[in-house]
């Protein structure tokens, strides 16, 4: 892949933000950098100690703290941009879907929600003014792709369709118990739902994962053994390339991904 930065809005419905919030930000900074190169810099600061990751000087993705009182599942979140957060937040509310937190401004960075689907997949939407979002893709370091993991994909895809507009094209596979559908926007992948019914994880439920590119998945996954992290998946082939799945030391999943070059698809 190549270096993409990226300086304008996200079409609706695009993920355009991943985020994360942890218990302690010092140490998380300290294995993203190790693992991806991050550098960081302050974020708005209305919601708590949060900065925005950096790489060879662009925004990828945002760490944020918890206050101590709260407890919440330590988890990367997804944003999808939309051009008018509150129209968006009502069609997910007449969707089956609930806006736990916002609309709400974040400072004069954009407008900001976080949702969750009617099976109770948590992400966010993101209205952007000064700040779009992730802004290089493309090179070792960055969130690629977005994937849901939920129960099957007919139950919860016709939400994502109606609330953000997506076309959803079913994978064709010589396994006919393959549940698996991309998310297109004006015939272009922008993410993905996979049903894994009753391999989906009990202390998890359904959820959003992000996909950060590596150059080398079996030494990136090594590597976050290393830092205090954890293997759950090792790596294997996928649809796109080699991928790990993983945590870090607080517990946060994510994938990492090797993709094949384009002709090896």
């Amino acid at each position: 892949m190549t270096e993409e930065p990226e300086e304008t809005r996200r079409p609706p419905g695009t993920p355009c933000w991943s985020s994360l919030m942890v218990h302690g930000l010092g140490t998380t900074e300290a294995f993203y950098t190790d693992l991806f190169r991050w550098e960081y810099e302050p974020g708005p600061q209305p919601f708590g100690p949060y900065v925005r990751a950096l790489l060879d000087g662009q925004e990828v993705a945002g760490i944020g703290e918890m206050p101590p009182d709260r407890h919440l599942p330590v988890a990367w979140t997804t944003y999808f941009a939309t051009d008018d957060a509150d129209s968006t937040a009502e069609t997910i509310r007449a969707c089956g879907g609930t806006v736990a937190v916002g609309p709400l401004d974040a400072g004069g960075e954009g407008r900001v929600a976080i949702c969750s689907d009617p099976l109770g997949a948590i992400f966010g939407i993101w209205q952007a003014e000064e700040h779009i979002g992730t802004r290089l893709s493309g090179v070792p370091g960055t969130p690629v792709w977005a994937e849901l993991v939920t129960q099957d994909t007919s139950t919860v895809g016709k939400f994502y369709e109606h609330v953000f507009g997506h076309e959803a094209e079913t994978h064709a596979t010589a396994t006919s118990d393959f549940d698996y559908v991309t998310l297109l926007l004006d015939g272009r992948p922008v993410a993905a739902v996979h049903g894994v019914g009753r391999s989906l994880p009990h202390d998890r439920g359904p959820h959003w994962m992000t996909y950060f590119e590596v150059e080398d998945v079996d030494a990136a996954a090594a590597r976050v053994h290393l830092l205090g992290g954890r293997v759950v998946q090792p790596p294997r082939e996928g649809l796109t390339g080699r991928v790990s799945t993983v945590t870090d030391p607080e517990g946060a999943v994510f994938t990492l991904v090797e993709p094949r070059p384009a002709n090896d698809r």
